[in-house]
């Protein structure tokens, strides 16, 4: 299956917030046809109407791909719909944060190809990363369409299995929110050192963001990088003795934060798969 395929049999998208719209406004910047997408949306945004993309029609009876995005508060209600699209030729591809691909079997049959992917924020401005896993069903090829569908908002990554999702969850799909909680605290703390609150905010958020493209676009590791800027007995190697103070400093703390956000997501995988209904 490949974009031919979605072209002539067609793409839909169950969901269109956030996440599914740059999704969206990627495919179609990278030349897919509007009249090949078919969304389902309950709240279509302004954006969304005058895109020319088919909206809560009907659906075509055999889509090449169905792509999931909406909040799993509402999965319940709206996955049933497409039920009868499972089991065949139709690639259904999850990037509702926390579903697994037992749930999705449960509902669509253990026939259909599945990929759930995992992907973060940053996808809104095509800067986010991706991790995608299939079931026994999903092909290479399928793999392959859900990357090439998934890159239009970022990089995509291969786990070895959907055991890795928790823990890729933990990191880049969580990850955006210790960034942005460092980027508050570091200007707070500039605030105390005494520069005014619009101040030490703009510096926190260049600061952040140029450091993260650099260590990027860098061939040194960051490891390096911060070599780089720390003189000995300079002002960076007496912030750098407190952050990186074996019990009490930033490894120690990240570790016990993306440890918990694993940790809460497997406990949430385990409540789904133990609801008796769809609806639990």
């Amino acid at each position: 299956m490949d974009m031919d395929t979605v072209r002539r049999r067609g793409l839909v998208l169950l969901g269109c917030g956030k996440m599914g719209s740059a999704m969206l406004a990627g495919w179609l910047k990278r030349g897919l046809a509007p009249p090949s997408v078919w969304v389902i949306d309950p709240e279509p945004s302004d954006w969304l109407k005058a895109q020319g993309v088919h909206l809560n029609a009907a659906l075509p009876a055999d889509p090449a791909i169905v792509l999931i995005a909406v909040k799993p508060q509402i999965m319940a209600q709206a996955l049933p719909a497409l039920a009868a699209t499972g089991g065949g030729d139709t690639l259904f591809v999850s990037v509702a944060a926390g579903t697994t691909i037992a749930f999705y079997e449960s509902v669509l049959g253990a026939a259909t190809p599945i990929v759930r992917a995992m992907p973060n924020t940053p996808a809104a401005i095509g800067r986010g990363i991706t991790a995608i896993t299939g079931n026994a069903r999903a092909t290479a090829g399928h793999l392959d369409l859900a990357e090439a569908l998934l890159s239009a908002v970022g990089q995509v990554v291969r786990l070895d299995g959907e055991h890795q999702m928790d823990a890729v969850t933990a990191v880049s799909g969580s990850g955006p929110a210790y960034v942005f909680h460092l980027i508050e605290a570091l200007a707070a703390a500039g605030e105390a050192e005494g520069l005014s609150a619009a101040l030490a905010m703009r510096l926190a958020k260049a600061t952040v963001g140029g450091a993260g493209a650099l260590a990027e676009a860098a061939e040194e590791d960051p490891g390096q990088l911060r070599v780089n800027v720390t003189s000995p007995g300079g002002t960076t190697a007496a912030a750098l003795a407190v952050l990186m103070d074996d019990r009490q400093g930033f490894a120690p703390l990240l570790r016990r934060a993306v440890h918990a956000a694993a940790q809460r997501g497997q406990e949430l995988g385990g409540q789904e798969l133990g609801g008796q209904e769809l609806g639990k």
